[in-house]
């Protein structure tokens, strides 16, 4: 096998063969490592938003129908792959055993994110999720995690709880990429407006504050209920508020025109659940573009439609690795006391 190969997991792929980890149907989730792997003891699963909607809606919001399905996905696939929405999300760990040829620069107890999706990510669970209710986005759990020699981690911060931490590094990728995007405009002698659908939400409240630290001239904040306006409107992460529907694209355009007196410079899609596609399209501005971040994207729905409404848009696929994409995320929660709030508040599960 190749050195590419090696680097990137391809010997870790059980079928089908030729492909990458991330796009096999299984893993081998053995913990032996190669010279060039390190294994991790795993603390606690994130499931990404777009999966854990998509489980939840599925069992009807039954937590033990919900943990059931995620246990066996992993144990089916070596990896959590939710087949239905083909995401997965993060993990947390300590560091078990580090072969002497990997490049990572860990050493063994290290505490660490992986800021690669667990849908490349060799996985085996040892205690059948036993600790876990299926009713939250974190797992806890106990298992064993393969790294590669070109995987993303990162030490967790000493100051901050784990959880939170890891909640954060979930998103990294989209206050990176909102912040390289607005800046583009600004160096080219324009303060964006900005929309992000799903403003309340991990993604999108980073994203929001992201786009006011980088020079958005105004951001704007779509939800879809009151509840999470409220949030909003109290934490003074937009500038402006709008109640919309993000599957409604004339409901959704009208709220962002209305909101910001013209459709968004910039619009940044942050929704858990399909069918925003279009919508997204209608609010943003000839010659603007769009960021989607969520998992739930359909981009031939995207791309058609963009076509269809003869809308002339930069469509971006958020990237979930830019960087210094961690350390930008946790800079933002550090100094935004409003934005850790409301991600504690989630973590809390108080309801919006």
């Amino acid at each position: 096998m190749s050195e590419t190969a090696d680097a990137v997991g391809v010997h870790r792929v059980l079928e089908p063969s030729g492909v990458l980890p991330q796009a096999a149907w299984r893993l081998d989730a053995d913990p032996r490592i190669r010279p060039d792997e390190v294994r991790l003891r795993v603390r606690r699963l994130n499931l990404d938003a777009a999966s854990f909607t998509q489980l939840r809606d599925q069992h009807g919001g039954d937590g033990e129908r919900v943990r059931e399905d995620v246990a066996g996905i992993i144990a089916t696939r070596g990896k959590m792959h939710n087949p239905v929405t083909g995401s997965g999300g993060m993990l947390i760990g300590v560091v078990e055993e580090v072969g002497p040829e990997s490049p990572l620069g860990l050493h063994v107890g290290d505490r660490v994110a992986t800021l690669v999706s667990l849908t490349l990510t060799p996985l085996r669970i040892e205690d059948g999720l036993c600790g876990w209710d299926g009713l939250s986005e974190q797992v806890p759990c106990d298992g064993t995690a393969i790294l590669f020699r070109r995987s993303i981690v990162a030490i967790l911060p000493e100051d901050l709880p784990e959880e939170l931490a890891m909640s954060v590094n979930d998103v990294c990728g989209a206050p990176a990429l909102t912040t390289r995007v607005v800046q583009g405009y600004v160096e080219r002698g324009v303060r964006p407006t900005v929309a992000v659908l799903g403003g309340a939400g991990k993604s999108g409240s980073l994203s929001l504050v992201a786009a006011r630290r980088a020079g958005a001239g105004r951001t704007l904040g779509v939800v879809p209920g009151e509840g999470e306006a409220r949030l909003l409107r109290e934490a003074g992460l937009a500038d402006v508020v709008a109640l919309a529907d993000a599957r409604d694209p004339v409901g959704l355009a009208e709220a962002v025109s209305g909101a910001l007196g013209a459709p968004a410079d910039l619009t940044i899609v942050c929704v858990t659940v399909p069918g925003c596609e279009h919508g997204a399209v209608l609010a943003t501005a000839e010659g603007g573009t769009i960021i989607f971040f969520s998992m739930a994207t359909s981009f031939t729905a995207a791309a058609l439609g963009a076509e269809g409404l003869a809308a002339d848009v930069t469509m971006l696929i958020g990237n979930g690795y830019a960087r210094g994409h961690a350390a930008l995320a946790l800079d933002l929660l550090r100094t935004e006391p409003a934005l850790r709030a409301l991600f504690e508040a989630r973590l809390a599960g108080e309801p919006a």
